[in-house]
């Protein structure tokens, strides 16, 4: 059911969700308070609270698709049984249920009872409104960039995009990155229609094969992996560029365009 890693005071664990989502539950290394990620299932959330003896104080909330917000309820109705304190933080331009503080990129977020502080991402593309956390060097990002790829485009556009995932590829290599699904595999069987000569690619696609087989997680991966082998993080070097014009069939080069185009290839492959 989960997995956990820690960095320093942090300690994450994974809540499998769903056919392919994760959860992400958050405490400090001292005390049994919890937050969520993106709880989609109260269900498999109130599971873990119960069997590691947590108290839920906070949820985090990326963006407002139902497999991200389809817990809250319940999981509000179960704190007020217990008489627990809660608090659920999202964008301040979704539309997330229970949002009691709305959230930009102007802000952050402060858990004293996790010793926590998160600093937010404005990160347009997927939705209109997402945004991520920061804590740690270890990065919430919802379905904004995945381990190989990125989230299709249903509220933003192509610009929007490259420029959240720029934004995210300009945090430092070693940040882990903690996403919403497990959708590496197929991500890098794109990839490597896009990139196949990328060696590092191609060993790292070795190595989730090998993960996948044994049902291992793929994922926290991190920004200095994901600058190896996402091509959606590589659209400013030539072989994308290419690959984006012999794909089209019109001459590329500049990134926006790379972007798009590649983009638009995932959404049919």
């Amino acid at each position: 059911m989960l997995q956990s890693q820690s960095t320093t005071n942090m300690k994450v664990s994974m809540i499998k969700a769903f056919s392919d989502n994760y959860i992400w539950a958050i405490s400090s290394n001292s005390g049994n308070k919890l937050a969520l990620v993106d709880p989609g299932d109260a269900d498999v959330c109130i599971e873990y609270i119960e069997q590691q003896s947590m108290q839920l104080s906070t949820i985090l909330i990326t963006h407002h698709h139902a497999d991200h917000v389809g817990g809250i309820n319940k999981l509000v109705a179960y704190c007020q049984s217990k008489q627990w304190p809660l608090t659920v933080y999202g964008p301040e331009s979704e539309n997330i249920p229970h949002c009691d503080i709305a959230l930009n990129e102007s802000h952050k977020v402060n858990l004293a009872e996790l010793a926590l502080e998160f600093t937010v991402f404005d990160l347009p593309g997927h939705t209109s409104g997402h945004i991520a956390y920061l804590s740690q060097d270890n990065l919430f990002c919802g379905d904004t960039l995945f381990s190989g790829g990125c989230g299709r485009l249903f509220e933003g556009t192509p610009s929007q995009m490259l420029s959240s995932l720029e934004k995210l590829s300009a945090l430092p290599e070693r940040t882990h990155v903690y996403c919403a699904h497990e959708y590496t595999l197929a991500n890098l069987n794109f990839a490597l229609s896009v990139e196949p000569s990328n060696s590092e690619l191609v060993h790292y696609y070795n190595q989730v094969i090998q993960k996948r087989e044994q049902d291992i997680a793929t994922i926290p991966s991190s920004i200095m992996l994901e600058k190896k082998i996402n091509p959606f993080l590589r659209c400013h070097k030539a072989s994308l560029m290419t690959s984006a014009s012999e794909f089209s069939g019109d001459e590329v080069d500049d990134k926006l365009k790379t972007f798009s185009i590649i983009r638009a290839w995932k959404d049919n492959f």
